[in-house]
Formats: C-alpha cells, sequence, structure tokens
C-alpha cells in the first residue's frame, strides 16, 4: 500500500477512535462509555483501517518500510481525530463534549512524565491483546470480546491511549506546548509497552 493509502486509512483510523471517545463522553456511566468506545477498534480491526498503537507492536516482526509507515501512520491519525472533533465542535452536544474532555484533558496536563507513560505502556500491553485476539481467536465470538474486553479494561483503569488523548486535546481545544509532550510521551510509552508485549509473546508462543 503506498504512504497515501496508508495516510488516507490512518486518517479513517483517527475518526473512527474520534467516534468512541465521542459516545464515551456523551454517556455518563463508564463502564457502558467504555465498552461503546470500543467501536472505534471495532470499525478499525474489521474495515482494515491503520491505528498506530495497533501497528507499531509489530514493528520488530515486520520489513523497513513497515517501520518507515509508521509516522505517516501517527500523523494521519492526529488528523483523523481532528476531524473527528470538528464534526461535533458546531453542533448542540459540543458544550457538553468540551467541558468532559476539559476535564480529562487537565488530569493528564498535571499528571507527572513517569505516570504518563507507565500507565500509557500498560495500555497498548491491553490495545495488543485486543488486537492479537481479534486476528487469531479461532472464534468468531472470542474475536469480538478481545476487542471489547482489551479497550474496557484500559479505559477503565485509567490508562493512556495517545490517539484517544489527540481526539480530547481537539476536542477541549487543549492544545499546547504542554499538550504536545505529554501526547508524545504518551506515544513512547504505548509504543514501548506494546513492542515489548508482542515481542515476548511472539518467544513464548510455538511456531
Amino acid at each position: 500500500m503506498g504512504r497515501l493509502k496508508v495516510f488516507l486509512s490512518a486518517i479513517l483510523a483517527g475518526m473512527s477512535i474520534g467516534f468512541g471517545g465521542i459516545v464515551y463522553l456523551s454517556v455518563e456511566n463508564k463502564v457502558i462509555g467504555s465498552a461503546l468506545f470500543a467501536i472505534g477498534l471495532f470499525c478499525i480491526c474489521t474495515l482494515g483501517f491503520h491505528l498506530f498503537t495497533g501497528k507499531v507492536c509489530y514493528v520488530f516482526q515486520q520489513d523497513r518500510n513497515y517501520a518507515l509507515d509508521l509516522p505517516v501512520i501517527w500523523l494521519g491519525n492526529l488528523a483523523g481525530t481532528g476531524l473527528a472533533a470538528a464534526c461535533v465542535s458546531g453542533t448542540r452536544v459540543a458544550p457538553m463534549l468540551r467541558e468532559r474532555a476539559m476535564a480529562l484533558c487537565q488530569v493528564k496536563l498535571g499528571d507527572s512524565v513517569l505516570s504518563l507513560f507507565f500507565l500509557a505502556f500498560l495500555c497498548n500491553i491491553f490495545v495488543y491483546i485486543a488486537v492479537e485476539g481479534f486476528k487469531n481467536n479461532p472464534h468468531e465470538l472470542g474475536k469480538y470480546l478481545s476487542l471489547f474486553f482489551g479497550v474496557m479494561v484500559f479505559i477503565l483503569s485509567g490508562m493512556e491511549h495517545s490517539i484517544a488523548d489527540m481526539f480530547y486535546f481537539w476536542m477541549a481545544g487543549a492544545w499546547s506546548s504542554r499538550a504536545v509532550f505529554c501526547v508524545l510521551i504518551i506515544t513512547l510509552g504505548n509504543a514501548t509497552g506494546g513492542i515489548l508485549f508482542a515481542t515476548l509473546h511472539k518467544l513464548i508462543r510455538p511456531r
């Protein structure tokens, strides 16, 4: 797939995560919200979109071109989450979404670098579990349960997902140098956790 198509696919993946973020911010109940947020990863896995946090897990198992696609995917995800936020910014639901997104962003902006990194590290372990379960679970129901449980656990545990956080910063209108720094630290944590867990999993599983 050419880089332009990868970028466009990544935009669609970012929009999908943004749609998950919209419904998460729209409901009062966190358990229901976390379950419905999984619509983002459901769309990405079933439609074959490019999500950085899923793709980065397999970087050491692929070729050089795969690795070179990752920055393109990250930027596409950034653009896609921005588009999702823009879609609802002029609607009647925007003030409520903006207020709730701002509350989430303030927590992230006030957190320490180490806390953000390790919450992101743990988050992408569950992203890998969700994606790998969808790819390889032999049972049809198991594929989709992997997605929903993987997403629900990392959200309810307060873990940090870089692409979801992009959406929250767009929705809150809270981008700043500190916000960019936080997203980069979270991205690094996601990449480290996903790559390490995926690599260890590959080493121990039967060939």
